[in-house]
C-alpha cells in the first residue's frame, strides 16, 4: 500500500492528512535538533491517526462509502489474489473474439486448495486504467469468465468471483457483440454450476456489470462497498438532470452493505481494517480470506444438486411486491351469448 507522502486522501480524510503532515514536520525538527527527543510526540500523533481513522469510519454516510469503494489506493482484484493466494496462473481469452483485460482470472491455491478465482480489474495508474477499461468488461470479458467457470466445473474446483466494476462497458461495439446476452447467459449458467461459488463485492458493484459474475451460493460484501442497479451520479442525472444530487441519490438507493444485508441480497458483511481496506492490504486480504474459507467449508457439505436447488430458491425469493386483487371483468359489448350462458 502507498506510504505517505504518496498516499492519497479523500475530503473527509483530510484531518488524517494533517496529522501526517505534523509527523513529517516533527521529524524535520528532530533532524535539526538531535539533542531533543521527539519520540513521544511522534507516538502521540500516530495514536491520534488511529483514533481519527476510527472516528471517521464510525460516521460514514452512504456517499462517503461510495467514495471509499473508489479510493485510488484501495486494493483491486489482482492485489487480493496476490495477498490471499499462491501459484496463481492467469488464463486468457474467451476463445471467440479476444482477451478482455478488464476481466482477469485463473487457477490458484487458496489455503492449500485449488480454486478458480476471477474478477474485474481496474488499473492503478492512467495507462493501466485505459488498458483495463476502468474495470468495465466487454461481452468477451463475461464470456471469458464463463469459460473459466465451466473449466472449474470440469475439474470440480470451487469458483470465487470478486466484483469491482462501475458497470459493464456501454459502448456501441459492446452492444453489437451482445453485451446483454453475455451477462444473461452468465447468470443462467452460474445458477446451474455444480461446484461451490463464492461471490464477493470488493469495491463497486453496479448494475449488470456486477450481476454478470454475481450469482453464488454465498454472496459476501465488504463493509465500505456498494451494490445497486445504478451509480449515484447516473441516478442523480436521470432524476434531477444534474450530478449535484448524487449524495441524496446514494441515500435513497440504499446501496450500502448494511442495506443489502437487510434486504437479504447479500449473506454476510466482511469487515475491513480500521478506516478502510486501503489502509492495510495484508489485513484486508487476511480478513476476506477467512470469510471465504469458512463459506467454502459450509457449501462443500452439500451435494451438487442441492447447491443448484438452493441457488434457485435463494434468488427466486429475492425482492418483495404486493399483488392487487383481480378486478371483475366488465361485460364486453357485442359479445354473443352462448348456450351455456342461457342455462
Amino acid at each position: 500500500m502507498p506510504h505517505y507522502p504518496n498516499r492519497q486522501f479523500l475530503d473527509f480524510e483530510k484531518p488524517i492528512k494533517e496529522l501526517y503532515e505534523q509527523i513529517e514536520d516533527t521529524k524535520k525538527l528532530a533532524e535539526k535538533n538531535p539533542k531533543i527527543d521527539y519520540t513521544s510526540t511522534i507516538e502521540q500523533l500516530e495514536a491520534s491517526i488511529i483514533e481519527k481513522r476510527k472516528e471517521i469510519t464510525q460516521h460514514l454516510t452512504p456517499w462517503q462509502r461510495v467514495q471509499l469503494s473508489r479510493h485510488p489506493d484501495r486494493p483491486y482484484t489482482m492485489k487480493y489474489i496476490e495477498k490471499m493466494c499462491t501459484h496463481f496462473v492467469e488464463l486468457h481469452g474467451d476463445r471467440t473474439f479476444r482477451d478482455d483485460k478488464a476481466m482477469v482470472g485463473g487457477f490458484a491455491q487458496l489455503d492449500g486448495e485449488t480454486v478458480m478465482i476471477l474478477g474485474q480489474q481496474k488499473g492503478t495508474n492512467t495507462k493501466l486504467r485505459q488498458l483495463r477499461n476502468f474495470g468495465m468488461a466487454n461481452p468477451e470479458g463475461y464470456r471469458k469468465a464463463l469459460r473459466l467457470m465451466k473449466l472449474a466445473e470440469k475439474f470440480n474446483k470451487p469458483v470465487i468471483a470478486l466484483i469491482d466494476t462501475p458497470g459493464a462497458y456501454p459502448g456501441l461495439e459492446a452492444e453489437e457483440r451482445g453485451q446483454g446476452e453475455a451477462i444473461a447467459r452468465n447468470i443462467l449458467e452460474m445458477i446451474r454450476l455444480k461446484v461451490p461459488v463464492i461471490v464477493v463485492i470488493i469495491g463497486e458493484g453496479a448494475s449488470g456489470g456486477a450481476l454478470g459474475i454475481g450469482v453464488g451460493d454465498k454472496v459476501l460484501m465488504m463493509e465500505n462497498t456498494w451494490y445497486t442497479v445504478i451509480s449515484p451520479e447516473s441516478c442523480s442525472s436521470i432524476l434531477w438532470r444534474s450530478w449535484e444530487k448524487k449524495e441524496v441519490a446514494a441515500e435513497q438507493l440504499r446501496l450500502t452493505a448494511t442495506d443489502m444485508k437487510g434486504f437479504g441480497l447479500v449473506d454476510e458483511i466482511v469487515h475491513e481494517p480500521l478506516g478502510g481496506a486501503h489502509w492495510d492490504y495484508a489485513e484486508a486480504a487476511a480478513i476476506l480470506k477467512s470469510y471465504i474459507i469458512k463459506s467454502l467449508q459450509e457449501i462443500k457439505q452439500k451435494n451438487p444438486q442441492q447447491r443448484i436447488n438452493d441457488r434457485i430458491e435463494k434468488y427466486g425469493k429475492m425482492g418483495f411486491w404486493t399483488e392487487a386483487p383481480l378486478e371483475e371483468e366488465e361485460p364486453v359489448l357485442g359479445k354473443r351469448e352462448s348456450p351455456e350462458d342461457r342455462i
